[in-house]
């Protein structure tokens, strides 16, 4: 049976579709603050555009391979747009730690007014970036191969630079997405296409979709789940202002970095996932190209309930034919 009613501007139509401070000579306070993305453009090709000669700089100088670098500085800064990298120039999200005697600021993370490192410039960051990662306890990575990225990510995870449970996965997403590591190789007469590429579509059932006017975001039901699906230059921030949501609480129903681009036909929840899949499914068989980001996202099951429910350590990556338990 469907049915039809209004959510704001939006039509409902039901149908089912198969993420210690030290001392310094300044410091400030950052205000609570989100710079918008813009609807036209991309921000993480800009991003990538911008710094990929200062990552294969650090990559020359301290062994850290470029893709490494531009995914974890494109995850920590929302591509450059966190209060943090903005107000003051912090890509990597590095705190201040006993050892910092440069310039400090504090902003609400894992605690309330922590200390952060403050620099100049974004490239006093990145810099900065690449000494942090001499301390001891990364130095296993540097016995991996300069072009083992999924390594590296996992390797950071373990560490213990972020405590985020798919930290790992959000760097392998990103360098994939963006085909980050063509830079690794470091050829500078060579062109970098940092588009997605074309996905291969997945194999669902085809259904009908009402007409409606192009001013009309139409939102969807599948599982119990309001969700929408993002068009032609959606972001996050345009679609949670759209909709009166919050553009923070998108990011967390739906697992994504901060800043994350859409892509045309993404499924963006509007409310907090499911906890288990709802019958009849009730396993997933891993096809080639899934994610186990991907995979959340098509049954509508929160990214951490995915893990907790196989048992995955948290460097998994998905392996073609692997079966997930869905409930």
């Amino acid at each position: 049976m469907t049915r039809q009613f209004l959510l704001g501007s939006a039509i409902v139509v039901l149908m089912l579709l198969s993420s210690s401070c030290g001392t310094s000579s300044r410091s400030t306070t950052i205000q609570s603050q989100r710079v918008p993305v813009a609807r036209s453009g991309n921000p993480y090709n800009r991003y990538v555009e911008r710094y990929a000669n200062i990552a294969l700089a650090n990559q020359r100088e301290y062994g850290i391979p470029a893709s490494i670098t531009l995914a974890q500085g494109l995850l920590e800064s929302g591509a450059g747009l966190s209060t943090l990298a903005t107000q003051a120039n912090n890509h990597f999200g590095i705190k201040c730690h006993r050892s910092w005697r440069g310039n400090r600021t504090f902003h609400n993370d894992d605690r309330p007014n922590e200390c952060f490192r403050s620099y100049d410039r974004a490239e006093d960051s990145f810099r900065d970036h690449g000494q942090f990662l001499q301390q001891p306890r990364y130095q296993g990575l540097f016995r991996l191969d300069d072009k083992d990225y999924k390594g590296w990510a996992r390797g950071l995870q373990k560490a213990g630079y972020a405590t985020d449970r798919g930290y790992a996965n959000k760097l392998i997403k990103i360098i994939e997405d963006y085909r980050l590591y063509l830079i690794d190789a470091g050829n500078p007469g060579r062109h970098y296409t940092y588009d997605k590429p074309t996905p291969q579509p997945a194999k669902k059932k085809t259904i009908t979709q009402p007409t409606t006017p192009d001013n009309i975001r139409q939102v969807y039901i599948s599982s119990g789940l309001h969700y929408v699906l993002a068009g032609e230059g959606d972001s996050l921030s345009s679609i949670a202002k759209e909709l009166g949501l919050s553009e923070r609480r998108l990011t967390k129903y739906n697992d994504l970095p901060e800043g994350y681009p859409l892509e045309k036909g993404d499924v963006i929840y509007l409310e907090r996932k499911l906890q288990r899949a709802i019958p009849p499914h009730f396993e997933h068989v891993i096809q080639v190209g899934e994610s186990i980001h991907s995979i959340a996202q098509t049954y509508g099951i929160q990214l951490s309930s995915l893990y907790e429910l196989n048992n995955l350590p948290l460097d998994y990556s998905p392996v073609e034919g692997d079966i997930l338990r869905l409930r």
